[in-house]
């Protein structure tokens, strides 16, 4: 249960790294040749960029410079992430942080000087490019861009903007001990990718309240030095929008995004109001089937039949994953066989493993997915979900070019979730046993729909609040930070939930409050992913070529257009109320059956 050394390991269950570099010596020379070619790029072009053709031609030469970034930071990324405890992958990760911010400062002079470009000039030079979107996203900018100058400063220094996010890491996977807690008379040991593993999912109540009592007493230890290091993300936030003549912190990290704040309001206030009552039922149906006293906030993850959870081998998994995924067509079929075949997964559990599970995409080289396998089935859903984020970025990196491959934060969800629902209504045609139908149901809900558009929603709400407070001046501390979070816990279960002491200790866990206005994207990307899938269960080979159409578009589109082109129309709250009432009618169904079953 994550006690176990990385060394120690079965080989063909971790990533093979080699696509990248064949090893550390390879990375090492590739990162000092990096900034040899960016120290030549920038004695070719400073200064130069004062026509489209000289423009058109850097940025040629800055597309392979980037994919070299790429590259680099990937596998020192996915090194480290492995294994935090590695005093190669640490080392291996600062040196590229102190290398990145050199090579940012010699760079930053190419959006600089095409920002200085007249107005009739940019636009030809938009109207002429090969990176239309990118160029005109840059120049929505220009506003707000500072002196070349500073603009050098500011990305010379963009590492230490990253320690707090590092200090978070540092802090959360290698100082807290979490020790061990005793229940029913047993001992178990327990660190965070057994808690959030399997403790926090437990079916004894017994366990999880005391695996829950003893976590939080853990974090509650390094509250102060987490919300100090919270601070400093925030606070240094706060000062480049204001430095960037930004009304607010949430209008400057929108922007990037290429949304409105009516969309960004719109998805946690609708959410907050509408899907809450349909979550407080579960929360009941939760306290009849697993015959509790009352559900508590550590409650809330276990699952409706704690007797009926099937336990799905790595191997095993392939098979429900390729059948639900199939419909998506023959070369989507191969990344996955692909995925699994050339190691593009890091299975195991093992001491120092970050927690959680995402996906790397470098341009031009295979996808990577990061997952902790504990055998339950909704490592399934996870692993559809990384899936969509992989299949979402193969195809946008064959398609587009590097500086319009990534899509906007507020779709990139989508894909990953849509294969979710795909997973869900593939299971539910296995079978009209109302056991199974009841765990399908109760899966969906507790996994796809509880983790995107409750728990992240939830964080969505707190980050709100958080940024409103560092707006108006106020220092982010412990107390303000539990007292924030335990009023958006509270609000949202209302009397339905009993919130223990500890639950409010929750922002410290989640890594996403240092990425920006990350959490609320993922209800966003949802919304489209379950219109979407309705779309392909009802529609079929039509509705799956417009999806893999908008995936091949990767970022050369706003969300806005994304989702057009899928046939969604999220300038409106449809999509949004259409999901919400989707969730409650399977919340009805789990009650119908609940009520057969009983």
């Amino acid at each position: 249960m994550g006690q176990v050394l990385r060394k120690d390991v079965s080989e063909q269950e971790t990533w093979d790294l080699t696509s990248l570099y064949n090893n550390h010596d390879e990375f090492y020379v590739s990162l000092k040749k990096l900034v040899q070619d960016v120290t030549e790029f920038n004695k070719k072009y400073a200064g130069q960029l004062t026509d489209v053709s000289t423009i058109e031609s850097a940025l040629k030469e800055q597309a392979d410079i980037i994919i070299n970034i790429i590259h680099l930071s990937t596998y020192a990324e996915l090194l480290y992430s492995t294994d935090t405890t590695n005093a190669e992958s640490q080392k291996i990760v600062s040196h590229f942080s102190t290398t990145y911010g050199k090579v940012s400062g010699l760079l930053s002079f190419v959006e600089s000087e095409i920002l200085q470009l007249e107005e009739e000039a940019f636009n030809a030079l938009i109207k002429q490019s090969d990176y239309p979107k990118y160029l005109s996203l840059l120049k929505r900018q220009k506003e707000h861009t500072l002196h070349p100058e500073v603009e050098k400063t500011l990305a010379m220094l963009s590492p230490t903007f990253g320690a707090p996010y590092e200090m978070y890491g540092i802090t959360k996977m290698l100082d807290i001990e979490f020790g061990t807690f005793e229940a029913n008379g047993t001992e178990y040991p327990l660190d965070y990718v057994s808690f959030e593993g399997d403790f926090e999912v437990h079916s004894d109540t017994e366990t999880r309240r005391a695996a829950f009592k003893k976590f939080s007493g853990a974090l509650k230890k390094y509250e102060n030095t987490t919300a100090a290091t919270y601070n400093a993300h925030v606070q240094q936030e706060k000062i480049e929008s204001e430095l960037r003549g930004y009304d607010s912190v949430i209008d400057f990290l929108l922007d990037s995004q290429d949304v409105t704040r009516e969309m960004y309001d719109r998805q946690i206030d609708v959410i907050s109001e509408e899907l809450a009552p349909h979550m407080r039922r579960y929360a009941k149906l939760l306290k009849q089937t697993n015959n509790l006293d009352k559900v508590k906030f550590e409650d809330l993850r276990i699952p409706l039949d704690p007797t009926f959870e099937p336990d799905v081998s790595i191997e095993g998994s392939k098979e429900y994953i390729k059948e639900a995924l199939s419909v998506l067509g023959e070369d989507y079929m191969q990344m996955v066989n692909d995925s699994y075949e050339k190691r593009w997964i890091d299975f195991p559990q093992n001491k120092g493993k970050q927690t959680g599970a995402y996906c790397a995409s470098p341009y031009g080289v295979n996808p990577f997915i990061f997952i902790s396998w504990t055998s339950k089935m909704t490592e399934v859903f996870v692993l559809a979900h990384e899936l969509g984020h992989a299949g979402h970025f193969n195809l946008a990196n064959q398609y587009q070019n590097v500086y319009q491959a990534d899509c906007s934060m507020y779709f990139v969800e989508a894909p990953s979730t849509m294969n979710e629902m795909l997973m869900a209504n593939s299971l539910l045609r296995k079978s009209e046993d109302p056991k199974f139908k009841r765990w399908v149901i109760s899966s969906i809900i507790s996994r796809t729909y509880f983790h995107n558009m409750v728990t992240h929603l939830l964080e969505a709400k707190y980050q709100r609040e958080v940024y409103r407070y560092v707006d108006k001046g106020e220092a982010m501390t412990a107390p303000l930070l539990n007292e924030i979070k335990k009023k958006v816990i509270s609000d949202f279960w209302g009397d339905a939930v009993e919130i223990t002491e500890g639950a409010e200790l929750t922002w410290m866990r989640q890594p996403h409050y240092y990425m920006g206005l990350y959490p609320y994207t993922y209800s966003a990307g949802l919304t489209i992913g379950t219109v979407m899938s309705k779309r392909i269960e009802e529609e079929g080979q039509p509705a799956v070529e417009d999806w893999l159409n908008v995936l091949k578009s990767g970022g050369s589109k706003s969300p806005t257009e994304l989702a057009a082109l899928a046939g969604i129309d999220i300038t409106n709250d449809k999509p949004l109320k259409e999901t919400i009432e989707y969730i409650g009618n399977l919340i009805d169904e789990l009650e119908k059956l609940t009520d057969e079953i009983g």
